[in-house]
């Protein structure tokens, strides 16, 4: 069994479930809890599930992310950062720094679900000191990446015969 707490907000996750239903009236009994049913949001996450398994995804956050930065309308991209580019401290500053802030900070909630984007924010990050025209060049590619496919999330499928096989390459 899983729970997780935040805040007055609790989520509880077990493959038994008798053992979520003697945690609720435990909890019921003690704290005279609400009981909202099945998951559907939580913390900015969305979550539906299916007979294969359940799928978590930030959509709602993604395009508030996108209409903000003024990228609803934009052409999307294949690649949320040009292969083997080493970002540097190179380029004019920008006169507002916020903004690149704002925008990384954003984009790092994003990537729970969006682990494809996390090394791009991951290097974005190192440069919310003093960021420059480059970085933000970089970040509004991720933004385009992002506008691809703004449903894309994390799938867990409920055959627990099968094995996750993965790959990696983060130079």
């Amino acid at each position: 069994m899983t729970v997780l707490v935040y805040d007055d907000d609790i989520l509880v996750a077990s493959s038994r479930l008798d053992l979520i239903q003697e945690l609720k009236t435990f909890l019921d009994n003690t704290f005279k809890i609400k009981d909202l049913g099945a998951l559907g949001y939580f913390l900015g996450i969305e979550a539906s599930s299916t007979a294969d398994g359940p799928n978590f995804c930030q959509r709602k956050y993604a395009l508030e992310i996108l209409e903000e930065a003024g990228f609803l309308g934009c052409k999307p991209t294949n690649t949320p950062m040009v292969h083997n580019l080493k970002l540097t401290h190179d380029g004019t500053p920008l006169a507002d720094a916020s903004c690149y802030r704002r925008l990384v900070g954003k984009l790092l909630y994003l990537t729970p679900t969006r682990p494809d984007i996390s090394y791009s924010i991951q290097q974005l990050s190192q440069f919310v000191d003093n960021p420059t025209d480059q970085h933000l060049t970089v970040a509004h590619c991720v933004l385009r990446y992002i506008k691809k496919s703004p449903g894309q999330g994390l799938f867990y499928h409920a055959n627990t015969n099968l094995q996750l096989k993965v790959f990696s390459d983060s130079d």
